[in-house]
């Protein structure tokens, strides 16, 4: 096979945004949002983004009052009726402490109210407060996320079921209703620097999300070679083996002024929104600087600035889809907007022009 034959084989690269949902107070004024007020930014970035021409719009699960998204698919399901043609994910659904059957009933039907734009990021979570909320031991914090994601492959490919698992209770000839519009819901994994993670993923087929919120993204390499040497050993095609790259992000007209709006916000949110409330985040404005260097994995600049560190992350890891998360930390809609805007219109154009343009030859990420 040539390198022509291989390249054509691999997915066409998207691009998206998500959100948590998170209501932090603006750093600036002192004022937070209502809730009500929140969920309406969101569904108004939804659209927004739709319009724009972005290919995937997701929204992540949390349980706490400083979020205010706990239920993906219904956010989700309202968005459906305000856009046209943008993908539909969750961002991440913490499959650990939910039910798949419901799941994979929910994100069905949203795939119908949709017309077929439904997608489910599947992960273990960050944040921890969903296991004594319904009930699950941190204990089994793993062996709940492997289980319930075997089950909801299975029911993706099954219209009636039988299983037998640990955790839920068995299922004797189960008619899962609804279907799809689609033949099967794609489905990823959502990982932080798990190599079992990534030859999971490799192993089931399923698309890779890796989480690279800061930092060098050349440590993480080695997921997407175990996700690809995985896949391919278990039989999937290159097509099927889809890598994406989130990251927190910001877009302006010039690096100078990206990084003067962005830096109160991020420092923000990063005290308000931890994992442990109790974690103080402490980094200087001079220090940022380092962190949204172009080697780095902080999408924070101009949109050359953005446009050259997706190319480098690509010639990485091979990736098919960037997503990045720009809301955070109560920064205006109106800046948001901007921003969405400038990725949509400035970026996204050229990075796919010059990842074409590299079709002929296999890349770096290709010889992993």
């Amino acid at each position: 096979m040539d390198n022509n034959t291989i390249e054509e084989t691999l997915p066409e690269f998207e691009f998206g945004i998500y959100t948590l949902g998170d209501i932090v107070t603006d750093c600036h004024t002192g004022q937070r949002i209502s809730p009500q007020q929140r969920m309406n930014e969101v569904i108004e970035a939804a659209k927004l983004a739709d319009e724009a021409g972005l290919d995937v719009f997701g929204v992540g699960e949390h349980h706490r009052l400083d979020f205010v998204i706990s239920s993906v698919p219904v956010v989700l399901a309202a968005i459906s009726q305000v856009t046209k043609r943008i993908k539909l994910t969750s961002a991440t659904t913490v499959l650990s402490t939910i039910d798949p059957v419901r799941v994979f009933e929910d994100f069905a039907s949203l795939d119908l109210l949709s017309g077929g734009r439904a997608e489910i990021i599947s992960g273990r979570g960050a944040f921890l407060e969903s296991f004594p909320l319904f009930g699950y031991e941190l204990e089994d914090y793993k062996q709940l996320f492997t289980e319930n994601l075997e089950l909801l492959l299975q029911l993706n490919q099954q219209e009636v079921m039988n299983w037998k698992g640990h955790f839920r209770s068995p299922l004797h000839n189960a008619e899962i209703a609804p279907r799809p519009l689609q033949q099967k819901l794609p489905l990823w994994v959502g990982i932080g620097g798990s190599a079992e993670s990534a030859e999971q993923a490799g192993r089931l087929g399923i698309g890779m999300a890796i989480a690279i919120l800061s930092g060098s993204p050349e440590p993480f390499q080695n997921l997407a070679k175990t996700y690809r040497k995985s896949g391919a050993a278990a039989g999937h095609a290159a097509a099927d083996l889809k890598i994406a790259i989130t990251s927190h992000g910001y877009i302006a007209k010039t690096s100078q002024q990206a990084l003067d709006e962005y830096y109160p916000y991020y420092y923000s949110y990063r005290n308000a929104i931890s994992p442990s409330r109790n974690q103080e985040y402490r980094v200087s404005r001079s220090d940022f600087g380092h962190f949204v260097s172009p080697v780095n994995t902080l999408a924070v600049g101009s949109p050359q600035q953005i446009i050259e560190k997706i190319l480098y992350q690509h010639e990485l890891f091979g990736h098919n889809r960037f997503m990045t998360q720009l809301d955070i930390g109560g920064i205006p809609y109106n800046k948001v907007a901007t921003a969405i805007e400038l990725l949509a219109t400035e970026v996204a154009p050229v990075v796919r022009r010059e990842i074409a343009k590299k079709s002929s030859r296999i890349s770096p990420a290709r010889e992993l």
